[in-house]
């Protein structure tokens, strides 16, 4: 699957009313037909890199579904300089503020970077020494000032 498709994956069910289809739906569900159609020569290309750091970027759209106010969160790990595993999906539930949709996204990012981290030791293939903390980025300073704080209270969460 393409990572340009993950939102579209999303959008086909509410897209398509399957109760009631019209023109409109069948248009668009052509035009992603067409897209996808189009870039099947796409994909990854993984390259050799001197780089063997394990780094997670995240990012969280607060209440950005229209209708239930659910927020999308995604993250993207890089092993390197290359692309080894990404993922955007809805948040199960809704966030009461910004900050706890980005704790969320940051959350799903580092149980990835664990994951991908205990493979590459079972594949007997473990980061070097020097790159044994795997970087988190993030955009909201809020969450990035609470992660690094040890007195994180509940009401700092707003």
């Amino acid at each position: 699957m393409y990572p340009c498709t993950s939102s579209i994956n999303q959008s086909i069910p509410r897209l398509i009313a399957p109760h009631d289809p019209r023109e409109p739906h069948l248009a668009a569900l052509k035009r992603i037909l067409r897209y996808v159609r189009g870039t099947l020569h796409l994909g990854l290309l993984l390259r050799p890199t001197t780089l063997a750091d394990l780094v997670v970027y995240t990012d969280a759209d607060w209440a950005g579904c229209p209708d239930t106010r659910r927020s999308t969160s995604g993250y993207a790990v890089f092993l390197g300089d290359n692309l080894v595993s990404w993922s955007s999906k809805r948040q199960n539930t809704v966030s009461r503020s910004s900050a706890k949709a980005e704790y969320r996204a940051v959350a799903n990012g580092v149980a990835e970077a664990t994951w991908l981290r205990q493979l590459l030791l079972e594949l007997h293939a473990p980061l070097r020494h020097a790159a044994r903390h795997t970087g988190v980025l993030r955009q909201h300073q809020c969450c990035l000032h609470d992660l690094q704080s040890s007195a994180t209270s509940a009401h700092q969460a707003h």
